[in-house]
């Protein structure tokens, strides 16, 4: 019996002393940012520019920052700013083409550079040239419809100053200079047509991040907590987060009461919305798809390519499926990437698991994912169609842009996964929801990023949004409001209203970044203008895009 008590006292012991290491592990902060990638580390670098005293924790699942979709051979690093994306310049049922998203995502990406320019001012990034590398943005194609397209779309962008420099040619002489590796050995009857603009950028996305985490890291107010992973998100009596998370390398689990959390997980936001029970994260769905390149590191062939091509999706498949050849610098070296070709897997991370797409459907949100499924059937069969190519398929899809290509010279890499948004729809049951979305608690005290396009290259507009949504009154105070138009002297601007403001944000943001030299913007361009369109515009079609 005495042995019986003593192991009674040891186990209550034992009980008493785990709960108070528990309780002792227990941290309160301001900010909680769940993630490790772009969109983390910029919202973290805005807090710290406007609210330098708030603390703050990053919490990421894998050993580093930009691992996952923000490491650079995890996406196309493309600066989205619609000079060459044919998918932001949609066609309505008369023929128009539409420029306001096009126009929309030119601006966002403006804030990115004055955003990323202040920080290598202020010292918290580095050489402007480990991240971002001034890269031509060109459109290409073929065949007298899309040559038609393409003009109509040049005509109508010259009516904003977002665009001016931009060339337009059919003559294959001139495309052969901007690019010859594009233009040699191809069939010289073929009617081809490009447009040209020389601001277009290369950006390493996953260097931005781990540039800002580094700066963060010096700050007294933050923590980075690496091989973390969550496992809950509940709210507290007095409105707070309490965020339980496990160590993946000893097991042992940590918690952290938060005033205001950030879910910057990618693709797996959505999991992580779910389970902090949010009513807002039950509209929502997500689809994962995954994306593969062709890749050459032959520097002989790489240095014949300085653009990123961007072609046209093939008759009778989705927009998404945009094939670009895209000059990289990656690591230090220039290479050539090409595609992509859509993957599936059940993942909603490249490090994810293949129960993600399970777990994440739920009696909420499984009708509106049939009901999309349903009626996008094209995309299903574009994905079908996608998964049964072989290497030979890839291979020709490639000389299609470069026609002189040589199988050895290339090699196939999985990128990314990006989760597409489905969202509950009181008239269609379920919709595809393209671009991005900030998922949030009525109050504010929790968000989410949900979704892919146009992603890292607009990470700076976007978190400021997410500012302005959860920080609503501090933004309003003289203090935050003199600070932000410092960062970014555009701040509540519309560019493509002023081609007096585009001139000083492209020269000033060029100078700092070591960019191109932008062009001149002519005296005529007009303030925001489309091509004629009906009294009550027709519905165009979406603008998809896998992001990648």
């Amino acid at each position: 019996m005495f042995k019986k008590v003593n192991k009674g006292l040891l186990g209550l012991a034992l009980t008493m002393g785990l709960s108070s290491v528990q309780a002792a592990e227990t941290k309160q902060v301001d900010v909680l940012l769940i993630g490790g990638g772009i969109m983390s580390a910029t919202l973290g670098v805005w807090l710290n520019e406007l609210e330098p005293g708030m603390s703050m924790e990053m919490i990421e699942r894998l050993d580093g920052v930009a691992l996952e979709s923000s490491n650079g051979w995890n996406n196309a690093g493309t600066g989205h700013s619609a000079l060459a994306e044919l998918n932001y310049t949609p066609e309505d049922k008369n023929g128009n083409v539409e420029i306001p998203k096009a126009i929309e995502i030119n601006e966002a990406f403006q804030v990115s550079r004055q955003f990323w320019s202040w920080q290598v001012k202020n010292g918290v990034l580095k050489d402007p040239r480990s991240f971002i590398n001034s890269t031509p943005h060109m459109s290409f194609v073929w065949g007298d419809d899309n040559i038609k397209f393409l003009k109509k779309r040049y005509e109508a962008l010259q009516a904003s100053p977002l665009f001016a420099g931009m060339q337009y040619s059919e003559d294959p002489v001139q495309i052969k200079k901007w690019v010859p590796l594009m233009m040699e050995g191809r069939d010289p009857n073929q009617k081809i047509a490009a447009t040209w603009s020389p601001i277009g950028t290369d950006v390493n996305f996953g260097e931005i991040t781990r540039q800002f985490a580094a700066y963060l890291q010096t700050k007294p107010n933050f923590s980075l907590k690496l091989s973390s992973e969550v496992e809950d998100i509940k709210r507290n009596e007095d409105g707070s987060w309490r965020v339980v998370y496990k160590n993946l390398k000893d097991g042992t689990k940590t918690e952290t009461d938060a005033k205001f959390v950030f879910i910057g997980a990618g693709g797996g936001a959505l999991h992580l919305l779910q389970k902090s029970g949010i009513p807002e994260a039950k509209e929502y769905a997500g689809f994962p798809v995954g994306g593969s390149f062709l890749v050459t590191e032959n520097p002989t062939v790489a240095q014949q390519h300085l653009a990123k091509a961007y072609g046209k999706a093939s008759v009778g498949a989705p927009p998404m499926s945009v094939p670009h050849l895209d000059t990289r610098v990656l690591d230090g070296k220039r290479v050539i990437l090409f595609g992509p070709f859509a993957t599936f897997s059940t993942k909603f991370l490249k490090e994810g698991s293949y129960f993600d797409l399970l777990t994440s459907t739920t009696t909420h949100n499984i009708w509106p994912m049939t009901k999309v499924g349903i009626e996008q059937y094209p995309l299903v069969e574009y994905l079908a169609g996608q998964l049964m190519l072989s290497d030979e398929d890839r291979f020709n899809a490639l000389k299609e842009y470069f026609p002189n290509a040589k199988p050895e010279d290339w090699r196939l890499w999985q990128a990314g996964q990006r989760v597409q948004i489905i969202k509950r729809d009181e008239e269609k049951g379920g919709v595809l929801k393209l671009g991005t979305e900030i998922v949030s608690a009525k109050d504010g005290s929790i968000a989410g990023l949900l979704g892919a396009s146009p992603g890292a290259s607009t990470a700076a507009p976007i978190m400021l949004t997410v500012l302005e949504t959860v920080f609503k009154d501090k933004v309003a105070t003289p203090e935050w409001q003199a600070k932000l138009h410092q960062i970014v002297p555009s701040y509540g601007t519309k560019l493509n209203g002023s081609p007096e403001r585009v001139a000083q944000e492209w020269a000033y943001t060029a100078e700092v970044l070591q960019l191109t030299p932008p062009p001149a913007i002519p005296a005529a361009t007009a303030t925001p203008a489309a091509p004629a369109a009906p009294a009550k515009p027709a519905p165009s079609n979406p603008a998809a895009d896998m992001a990648l």
